[in-house]
């Protein structure tokens, strides 16, 4: 489609007598394309310069002017390299004139006419590298290299940082750059004079495109943004760059990392480079303090370029003055920065692209970022318009009266509604952004802190902790200590919840990242206030893993559980962006945490009950185990090989295959292969079928297990497996059948009747579950298995004891015996235990116990189930509540459904007294032939 048929916008005639002149008779020059051309060249000068100049081919372009574009690219890459400094800048007029007319008639939107100017820019760049790499090579300064690895600048690449790597240039912007070379290229030897070799040509060709002849500029280049240029090279070395951003990187470098693109040269070379930097620019945790550091950049960007104070129209910065273009680039690079590490998607270069993801994730309002980004735009349009007068890298709005009619008339408008417009925007913008990053510098009001907490011994101390001792922590402490002592000033005992907190004050080894993160979510503190007052215990943990806060801020904390599926489909995508296996491993673990504490968080709010809570920590045990096992498979196949035969399954026993967990719980697990006809794996290391699996089992037990940098997941045991310690950790199908149905003793079958597959093949799964089936289904003497019920009960009661009054699990008629019962049950039912409670019911159904005792031991057993879970949560050993007023005493009645410790301690002596009598009536009286 040509350009004049699609003009929907023109500048007003500001000097019409002053337009082109190469135009005024020019036949195709009519209509709105003719008042275009006047009221362009009647507003700027510049372009009234360029379309003079240009007039012949302006008119073949307007024609098609995309295609128009692609052909002056195709005809500067086949320019000779004597000729391409004259064509460059000839070429640089055309699209300038081309793209400022479409961005004037509004023929394309900005983003069009920001990435036509880019694109060029890309060409420019590149061809002026090819052709001065080019040149050290003819002359023998590239060690190593032939005229054909001129196209990749031999291996050298430019960066594209800044508005250039975002495809968001504007008329007059400088081209930042960062100038790299693949040191592997090179034999070392060779190194030094490769790199000289190259700073020159990176010198030619900044040179060929910002010198400025009589035919004009291309680009101004800027190379300081590369690390140190104070005393680096122009051009660096990879391995140099990535150790500097590794031990020396700062967080505006890592914002400047954001919209980084290799644009020039050896492009993959320079891709490649960009994914080591991943780490150093995504950090793993949510990274609030990159609030502080972007607000501090931009005040002292304004106090440098005296940019501070009120908004006043005349000569405001659009790009670095209050409400500008660069508030909202700062507002959007430093959420993406907080949270990209955590989610790939917020990764984009552009600002509009960039604020449109952070509003789909839920980390900016969407009414902020559609504000925000009509804003941008309206500000670019401006910034462009006053380039555009004079040629000038300028960022300011005109300082007189007939500058703004200039202005205004270029914008199609008039003084006093662009005047308006201008400052409504600004002062929206400032507003938005300014409260993000923490507000103007005025001091916040104090709030009123009661004596007995500010006064305190226990606050005195807080200063010589490790998390306070560097200067920024502690600024940022001091700031947040006013709210936090009148947080713990609303607790129910105050002085209590100050104790609880200094728990994890104490513990904490860093505070500048967690104290962030609670300036910018206040909520948080009352959360953690909540959970220390609970358990002194939880706070020490919390102050060891702080990082797992981050996941209350991800937006759907509070939602439903999303099920076991959702949560291995997340925690296998989250496994597959990792490339290195330890580095999974820690994924692992720091994905797991999170949801912990999350079930946690829940329970401890009350959002969910004793049996939701204990069904999903089962639900991400599943999950963790079935999206990490094939990990550690494919790990583990490296060396060995592919599984032979059909692979192996890990069966869950215990709580574990009864789907009932509490966040101390550890995992019983048992697994089984089957090698099907295979003798030996087939790898770079092959192995027997049978030690196969056994280190195929031990690599999953230690990636479950070992201490990492975040951690362990669980802890594993396997003593269920068939003969015990004394069998071998992995069993193949056949030899658990066989076992089962000859050798197993009767507390075996007991312990079978929890089990359940967990992870592994589909058949493999369905064929272990049938020999399940099958050996419960089995005849077997009631009377001989409740003999071996009692007798196991008495042993159990002889090495364990009965505990103390609180205990949940040990004891006669608590849950551990419950659990015995509903096994028998099972077996003698001949079925599987779905749930305790339904197998329970099951000993009802087949005459063994009475419906009223069967009930009733499911009311003890649901009872020490909510005390067990509920107690395992805020402490690793057996509670002792002696007072109603305590925080962890209200957790406790509220998760069991008491009105009062003394009550809860009450119901549970006497429903353990009665299921105990029970469970003995129902068992055979053992103790003579014991």
């Amino acid at each position: 489609m040509n350009f004049a048929s699609r003009i929907t916008r023109l500048p007003h005639a500001y000097e019409p007598e002053q337009g082109a002149d190469a135009l005024k008779a020019a036949p195709w020059a009519t209509g709105d394309l003719a008042r275009l051309i006047d009221g362009a060249g009647g507003c700027s000068p510049y372009l009234k310069s360029l379309i003079d100049k240009e007039s012949g081919w302006l008119e073949t372009a307007f024609d098609d002017p995309e295609a128009a574009l692609l052909q002056e690219h195709d005809a500067l890459r086949a320019t000779a390299h004597e000729a391409l400094s004259t064509r460059l800048r000839q070429a640089k007029r055309r699209v300038a004139l081309l793209t400022g007319l479409a961005d004037l008639a509004a023929v394309w939107p900005l983003e069009t006419v920001t990435q036509a100017l880019t694109d060029f820019a890309d060409l420019s760049v590149h061809l002026a590298m090819r052709a001065t790499t080019l040149h050290e090579i003819k002359r023998g300064k590239l060690p190593g290299q032939t005229e054909d690895d001129a196209e990749q600048a031999g291996g050298m690449v430019a960066l594209a940082m800044g508005k250039m790597g975002a495809g968001e240039l504007n008329y007059s912007s400088d081209v930042d750059l960062i100038c790299l070379f693949d040191e592997t290229r090179f034999d070392p030897y060779d190194y030094h004079e490769a790199r000289s070799a190259l700073v020159r040509a990176t010198r030619k060709s900044c040179a060929m495109l910002s010198d400025l002849t009589g035919d004009g500029y291309v680009f101004r280049t800027d190379l300081r943004l590369r690390p140190d240029p104070s005393v680096t090279p122009v051009c660096l070395a990879m391995e140099a760059a990535e150790r500097y951003y590794e031990s020396l990187g700062r967080t505006w470098e890592r914002a400047a990392y954001i919209k980084a693109r290799a644009c020039a040269g050896d492009i993959a070379a320079g891709e490649g480079f960009l994914k080591t930097l991943t780490p150093f620019v995504w950090r793993k945790h949510l990274d609030f303090a990159a609030i502080e550091d972007a607000h501090d950049m931009v005040r002292k960007i304004r106090d440098h370029k005296g940019l501070g104070g009120p908004i006043t129209l005349p000569g405001h910065n659009m790009k670095l003055g209050r409400g500008g273009i660069r508030e909202i680039e700062f507002f959007t690079q430093t959420r993406q920065i907080i949270a990209g590490g955590r989610d790939p998607d917020l990764r984009v270069r552009g600002t509009v692209p960039g604020l449109a993801v952070l509003a789909e994730k839920g980390w900016v309002p969407q009414d902020v970022a559609d504000t925000l980004t009509d804003h941008y735009r309206a500000h670019r349009e401006v910034e462009h318009r006053v380039q555009m007068l004079r040629d000038a890298q300028t960022h300011d709005l005109p300082q007189s009266e007939d500058g703004f009619d200039r202005l205004a008339a270029f914008m199609g408008t008039d003084r006093a509604a662009l005047q308006k417009n201008l400052r409504a925007r600004l002062e929206e913008t400032h507003t938005l952004t300014e409260g993000f990053f923490g507000g103007d510098s005025a001091p916040a009001r104090r709030s009123v802190v009661p004596e007995e907490l500010e006064n305190s011994e226990i606050v005195s101390r807080w200063r010589t902790y490790p998390a306070l001792r560097s200067a920024r922590g502690s600024g940022i402490f001091e700031r947040l200590r006013p709210e936090i002592l009148t947080r713990l000033a609303k607790a129910s005992q105050p002085m209590e919840a100050l104790t609880a907190f200094d728990g994890f004050l104490s513990g904490l080894p860093a505070g500048v990242q967690v104290f962030a993160l609670f300036e910018a979510n206040p909520q948080l503190i009352d959360l953690l206030i909540d959970i220390v007052g609970v358990s002194p215990e939880l706070a020490r943990y919390l102050s060891r893993n702080a990082t797992v806060f981050d996941a209350v801020i991800g937006g759907d904390f509070f939602a439903d559980w999303p099920g076991r599926e959702v949560l291995q489909t997340a925690l296998s995508e989250e496994l597959a962006r990792e490339s290195d296996y330890e580095n999974k491993l820690n994924t692992a673990r720091r994905w797991g945490k999170e949801w912990h504490f999350r079930i946690g968080v829940h329970m401890l709010r009350g959002l969910i009950g004793a049996e939701e809570a204990g069904a999903q920590y089962a639900d991400l045990a599943d999950a963790t185990l079935t999206a990490l096992a094939p990990e550690v498979q494919a790990e583990f196949a490296r060396k060995h090989g592919p599984c032979p035969g059909r692979g192996a399954v890990a069966v869950g026993m215990g709580s574990l295959g009864s789907r009932r967990l509490h966040s101390r719980s550890d995992l019983d697990l048992i697994v089984i292969y089957d090698p099907g006809d295979a003798e030996m794996s087939e790898g770079r290391r092959p192995l027997a079928t049978r030690p196969y699996y056994a280190r195929l089992t031990q690599a999953l037990i230690t990636a479950v297990t070992a201490p990492m940098a975040e951690g362990r997941i669980y802890e594993i045991d396997m003593r269920l497996r068939p003969s015990g310690n004394q069998g071998p950790v992995a069993t193949s199908l056949e030899s658990f059948r066989s076992y089962q149905k000859s050798d197993a003793w009767v507390w075996e079958h007991l312990a079978l009747s929890r089990a359940r597959c967990v992870t592994g093949p589909d058949d493999l799964m369905a064929d272990v579950a049938a020999v399940q089936t099958e050996v419960m289904a089995a005849p077997r003497d009631r009377d001989a298995v409740l003999r071996e019920v009692a007798i196991m009960r008495n042993r159990i009661a002889a090495a364990k004891g009965g505990g103390g009054p609180w205990e949940a699990k040990l004891g006669q008629g608590r849950l551990q015996d419950i659990e015995l019962v509903a096994q028998a049950a099972a077996l003698i039912a001949g079925q599987p235990l779905s749930s305790v409670i339904g197998a329970l019911e099951h000993g009802a159904t087949c005459g063994w116990l009475s419906g009223e005792d069967a009930e009733a031991l499911i009311e003890t057993y649901r009872l020490c189930w909510s005390l067990q879970i509920g107690s395992r949560l805020i402490s690793e050993t057996t509670l002792t509540p002696d007072r109603d007023i305590s925080a962890a005493s209200e957790f406790l009645c509220r998760i069991t459904g008491t009105e009062s410790i003394d009550g809860l301690q009450t119901l549970l002596d006497s429903r353990t007294r009665r299921a105990a009598d029970i469970i003995a009536a129902a068992l055979p009286d053992v103790r003579k032939e014991e």
